[in-house]
């Protein structure tokens, strides 16, 4: 076999098989293929795309090229949530303990955070001691100890997906479905969680910038993932404005804490509720109008904050300033912005409040850049509130003192008009899949809310 024959059957839109794509991946992974052929049957798929056997094939194939996590240890139904990126999204550390709260058990691998957008061991690491980086014995320990463990993604974990993702960046193919939906997948499944709730984002702070590009990637990620054995739902929430009213790490942990504790913004606790949902009802928990009941009451009463605590004293964190989160370090700096005119904020650009987070020191534009855990943005108003002149729209933090240009990228995501504009729901789709026992193909189900 070679990879010659492969780059240009795919030229020619013809279907790959099973054995070409392993070839491909093993090849490309081990050294054995080079970059300028990877590339071009990078930009192959990119242009004739795969079918959904391939992005099938393609998929199980990353993640079996390095470690495939054995959860076997840890007792019970094992659930995983996602989320494709977004602007003060904070939901693990609030849907995880929820779902653990109820009996499902929640052995976890996040990323960090790069560019505009945040990433969960981000923080957690803005908790004082919480170490992400724990043995497999003592990660699973602490999943059956308290229901749910968030780590760090280990470094053998799907890295062909590393490999090819960093091809993609530099050869414009970072736009395919099917390369798109493989990456997501590989690491997902080389987790080895048994069932996988997807919060993909649409609006102008996630990469699926309209609803259209969101659904499409939902419908895909479940269809794959149910063809490859996983139970999968998808969400399509909206991403046009910020989640919550905290951007940055140690913010958005004080905000999560806030909903745990039972208060906190009605956005967030209302989406973190229903992603927990989900992760019961995939589990067997009980359809979904109870799970939510389950779920809601697991927050109320104040059990998923237990489980919260109990694992963030695990993972060796201070879980005093959980109890009371003043005692959180605050960043040196602040700063008000203020509104220069008055009216309805009628469209925010929440990508540029995610980058005025970055250039506050709260994000990465590298990966070996190192973060301000206590930089960030502290939102007063949001899209459909109206204002004042003078008032007060965000608090802006930093260790240093220089808020020029933050502030000038803040004020340009805000657009002001004098009517009130129309609110997307939170919640835009759900889409699951279910099963035909004669034929084990999955159909869909979509639910436009």
């Amino acid at each position: 076999m070679r990879i010659y024959d492969i780059i240009r059957k795919k030229r020619d839109g013809k279907e790959l098989s099973d054995e070409e794509i392993t070839f491909f991946v093993d090849g490309y992974t081990l050294g054995e293929i080079s970059d300028y052929q990877a590339s071009a049957l990078l930009m192959a798929i990119f242009i004739n795309g795969m079918n959904r056997r391939e992005t099938v094939d393609l998929t199980m194939a990353m993640a079996r090229s390095g470690d495939i996590s054995d959860l076997s240890a840890v007792s019970g139904a094992k659930a995983d949530k996602h989320s494709t990126g977004g602007v003060g999204d904070k939901t693990t550390l609030i849907a995880a303990p929820i779902a653990a709260a109820c009996g499902v058990k929640v052995a976890k691998m996040s990323g960090r955070g790069l560019g505009h957008t945040g990433g969960t061991i981000d923080k957690l690491e803005s908790i004082a001691g919480y170490k992400t980086d724990l043995s497999k014995d003592r990660f699973i320990e602490i999943t059956n100890k308290t229901g749910l463990s968030i780590i760090g993604q280990s470094g053998n974990l799907a890295p062909a997906d590393k490999k090819l993702y960093a091809l993609r960046d530099v050869t414009a193919t970072i736009e395919s479905l099917p390369l798109i939906v493989s990456s997501i997948l590989s690491k997902k499944i080389a987790t080895g969680a048994d069932c996988m709730v997807f919060d993909v984002k649409a609006g102008s702070g996630s990469f699926c910038k309209t609803t259209v590009e969101a659904q499409r990637l939902a419908q895909e990620l479940v269809a794959v993932g149910a063809y490859a054995g996983k139970k999968v739902t998808a969400l399509v929430t909206d991403m046009d404005s910020p989640l919550g009213y905290a951007i940055g790490n140690s913010l958005e942990v004080i905000e999560a804490v806030e909903v745990l504790s039972g208060g906190g913004p009605s956005d967030l606790r209302l989406l973190c509720v229903e992603i927990a949902a989900e992760m019961l009802a995939l589990c067997g928990k009980g359809e979904l109008e109870q799970c939510r009941g389950l779920a809601q009451k697991a927050l109320t009463s104040g059990q998923a904050k237990k489980c919260f605590v109990a694992m963030v004293k695990e993972h060796g964190g201070d879980t005093k300033i959980l109890e009371d989160t003043s005692r959180f370090p605050r960043a040196l700096y602040s700063y008000s912005v203020k509104a220069e005119r008055g009216g309805y904020i009628t469209a925010v650009d929440t990508e540029r409040l995610g980058i005025a987070s970055l250039l506050l020191g709260a994000g990465r534009t590298k990966k070996d850049d190192r973060i301000d855990y206590l930089a960030g943005i502290s939102l007063r108003k949001k899209k459909g509130d109206y204002i004042e002149k003078g008032a007060e729209l965000a608090v802006l933090y930093a260790s240093h003192g220089n808020f020029d240009e933050a502030a000038e990228m803040f004020v340009s995501a805000l657009t002001f008009g004098d009517e009130a504009p129309k609110i997307s729901p939170l919640i835009i789709e759900r889409t699951y899949s279910t099963f035909i026992s004669s034929q084990q193909k999955p159909i869909w189900n979509r639910i436009s809310q």
